[in-house]
């Protein structure tokens, strides 16, 4: 038994010790490439890019679903930002509501006969749109059947003529220049090395003002779980994705904002319908790819600005089914290619990248359950030396607040869209809540969705995902 008791201990303390030392890892790559972009961009003027001889076109590609309350002040949002060589495809995905005929009055769309540019499959396409006023012509309204986000996508990709396209979510509000930001890693391919996809920062639009399409004033959130989004993003995207983009080791792009070369992605077949994930899968089906098949270098390349705001779920019924389905999404996306892990036939992805992903953020919730209740179960036969236990409960707060402050003090020294010791002070004190109340919640939610995703075998059912909170702002 003593045996059992010292594997048991050492495997808990091997795993907590390797996910703090990844931290730390994490934390010092982020530095770096921050410091180093900084140093770059100090001096460039981005309004140069549309200068640009070999300027690449972009198609800008948002599923709709049932937005009537807002689609026509989300394509104008959309057709406002600043790029030469752009054009607009809206993909109503089967709406139920008067969508299409509010954007057919407003836009002045007539039905044109349109010759697609890929055969990726997709549910029925019932009609093409384009405007007759002068001052939308680049914009291209498709109505299909619902198949669902990724289905919409894959029909806008059929559509594109363009080198590059921009997947985005229509509801999200997206910086004025954000595409002309976005785009320069694409015209500074260095040498062979191509690159093949490039995200951005997502931040949190709760309490922000809107006007017209545009974030005019940047709130902290009023609603106590936005403020933990809030500060999980700033974490996620400035410390976790920036670090993985030093060693071109990215396996993700957020589905609300991310730019990817065109026929590549239909070299790959598109997104997968089939997956809850579509986003992650295409991101790792891309890599593979460019592994197997093209055998080329490549790179997935990540700009650490706010260039997209989003809104986060205000209610707690809300979250957990968002975070189910990210659940959901990971495992399918880890099953579909477990080929991958620790196989050196794909580099860097096959031996970090898919690993960690697989060991410390697939398994981290399931072995961190497993770890409390082995915990309760000593306690309850008094083997636990409370002296140690309380020295490395103390560790762990205090090594999770002094991570979140080091990616909060990156958040408002280099890009300063919240700003003032109010926010710093408001935004710590919810990093000092975050271990006994928000960390535990997203815990139970990876359970559940391992068990919605092995048990109940529901490997596609969204959840009901309400909106509020940019209704609320914009009054």
């Amino acid at each position: 038994m003593d045996n059992i008791y010292y594997l048991l201990n050492s495997f808990f303390l091997g795993y907590g010790s390797l996910l703090f030392v990844s931290y730390i890892f994490i934390a010092v790559l982020s530095s770096l490439d921050l410091s180093f972009y900084v140093k770059k961009s100090k001096y460039f003027r981005f309004n140069t890019v549309r200068e640009y001889k070999l300027l690449p076109s972009i198609s800008i590609i948002a599923p709709a679903y049932n937005e009537e309350a807002s689609i026509i002040e989300n394509i104008r949002s959309l057709l406002s930002l600043e790029y030469p060589k752009v054009e607009v495809i809206i993909v109503n995905d089967g709406s139920k509501d008067n969508s299409l005929q509010k954007v057919i009055d407003y836009y002045g769309l007539v039905k044109v006969e349109y010759a697609l540019n890929g055969k990726i499959p997709t549910a029925q396409v019932r009609g093409i749109y384009k405007s007759t006023m002068v001052a939308y012509n680049n914009l291209i309204y498709v109505d299909k059947e619902n198949g669902g986000k990724a289905d919409a996508l894959n029909a806008g990709i059929n559509i594109s003529r363009s080198d590059l396209f921009l997947a985005v979510d229509v509801d999200c509000i997206i910086e004025h220049d954000a595409i002309l930001r976005m785009v320069k890693p694409f015209i500074e391919e260095e040498g062979d090395r191509k690159v093949i996809a490039a995200g951005g920062v997502v931040r949190v639009a709760n309490s922000c003002k809107i006007k017209d399409g545009r974030i005019t004033e940047i709130n902290y959130p009023k609603n106590l779980w936005a403020k933990f989004q809030v500060l999980e993003y700033i974490r996620a995207f400035t410390l976790g994705r920036m670090a993985w983009s030093r060693i071109n080791g990215l396996l993700i792009i957020s589905g609300a904002f991310g730019l990817f070369d065109c026929q590549l992605v239909r070299d790959v077949n598109g997104y997968d319908t089939s997956s809850i994930g579509e986003d992650f899968e295409l991101v790792v089906r891309l890599r593979k790819y460019m592994h197997t098949v093209a055998k080329q270098k490549y790179k997935v390349a990540f700009i650490p600005e706010p260039l997209c705001w989003t809104e986060v779920p205000s209610k707690l019924k809300t979250l957990r089914n968002q975070r189910n389905r990210w659940t959901r999404g990971s495992i399918d996306t880890v099953l579909k290619h477990k080929d991958m892990f620790f196989n050196p036939k794909y580099g860097k992805m096959g031996l970090i990248s898919f690993p960690y992903w697989v060991l410390f953020e697939w398994l981290a919730p399931i072995i961190e359950t497993v770890g409390l209740i082995y915990f309760l179960f000593m306690l309850i036969f008094e083997s636990i030396n409370m002296q140690i236990f309380l020295i490395l409960s103390i560790f762990v707060v205090s090594f999770s607040i002094f991570f979140s402050s080091f990616s909060i003090y990156y958040e408002t020294y280099v890009f300063s869209r919240y700003k003032g010791a109010r926010f710093i002070s408001r935004v710590i004190l919810i990093a000092l809540f975050e271990t006994v109340i928000y960390h535990p919640l997203n815990v139970y939610f990876s359970i559940l969705g391992n068990f919605v995703y092995f048990v109940k075998g529901d490997k596609k059912g969204w959840g009901r995902m309400t909106r509020t909170a940019f209704d609320k702002v914009k009054k």
